[in-house]
């Protein structure tokens, strides 16, 4: 019996190449293995309502095209199901997707979809709000909000806004409590890795692993400007855990004591209350991976 597999498109993310779609899962989707529809969405959210209907449709997998925020919408709607996350990598970080080793190139994407080699993945609820990769709240929140903001997409619009943003940006207190012990600091960010990286090949936390049931609390710590070029070097070279600045803390529970409410989980801008209580769901998601 042929596997169901419905593709989401977001037609407005990324930079381009979802355009492709339906000619590319035509000429290179094993049709011997797997009968498929495509999906337009038409608004913001309702990829979410599409993958979470799919899978009461008894679809086995709904593959995300497009970029975090499609692959954000697709997958927590899928958490605690039987269907299979796949991704296309259409969009301008694909942070999710390159931890998995799933390549940029939509033909050799659709290849690995073919090979159907799946894993089950940990998820983090932040509250009542879930996450697949990373989170964060700080600097790497507002740059988030900013480019959910910006006219265009890419990475070179994103590299001008971190330069621009950094200029004015100044450390945030932030309180967390683990294991009944608080701290306070100030930091430039605090990051939440269940995946590696956050897009566009930086690596906030190189050892992270999406099925330890653990996440990795990245702590940066503020840094002169002229330390700027090292810690980005350190960042695309998957070095961080090295920098002096950088803390990275394993956890399977945190919560976090805010003064701000702004935060970002898989890229995505949100509005988060004063209390955080970030707890690991292991082995929630089933997912197909990449090479």
């Amino acid at each position: 019996m042929k596997q169901k597999i419905r593709f989401i498109v977001n037609p407005i993310s990324g930079v381009g190449r979802k355009n492709n779609i339906p000619y590319l899962v035509d000429q290179y989707l094993d049709h011997e293995k797997f009968e498929y529809d495509i999906i337009y969405t038409e608004y913001r959210k309702h990829a979410k309502r599409i993958a979470y209907n799919s899978s009461l449709e008894g679809f086995d997998v709904v593959c995300a095209v497009g970029g975090d925020g499609s692959v954000h919408e697709v997958g927590t709607a899928l958490i605690g199901t039987k269907t299979k996350l796949a991704i296309l990598p259409a969009g301008s970080g694909n942070g999710l997707a390159r931890h998995l080793k799933i390549p940029m190139d939509l033909i050799k994407a659709i290849e690995c979809i073919n090979r159907y080699e799946s894993i089950c993945m940990d998820t983090v609820f932040a509250n009542d709000k879930p996450f697949l990769g990373t989170g964060g709240y700080g600097f790497d929140a507002l740059i988030a909000k900013r480019f959910d903001e910006y006219h265009a997409r890419g990475f070179w619009s994103y590299i001008k806004l971190v330069i621009k943003e950094f200029q004015k940006f100044e450390s945030i207190e932030i309180s967390f409590e683990i294991d009944g012990i608080r701290r306070t600091e100030h930091v430039m960010l605090c990051s939440l890795a269940n995946s590696s990286e956050f897009g566009n090949g930086f690596c906030i936390s190189p050892k992270s692993n999406i099925e330890d049931g653990k996440i990795e609390l990245c702590i940066l710590k503020p840094f002169r400007i002229w330390h700027a070029p090292k810690l980005a070097f350190q960042f695309f070279t998957k070095k961080a855990d090295r920098s002096r600045f950088m803390e990275i803390i394993s956890v399977q529970n945190v919560k976090f004591f805010l003064k701000d409410n702004i935060a970002h989980y898989d890229g995505e801008p949100f509005e988060v209350r004063n209390e955080i209580n970030i707890k690991v769901y292991p082995k929630s998601l089933n997912i197909i991976k990449g090479n």
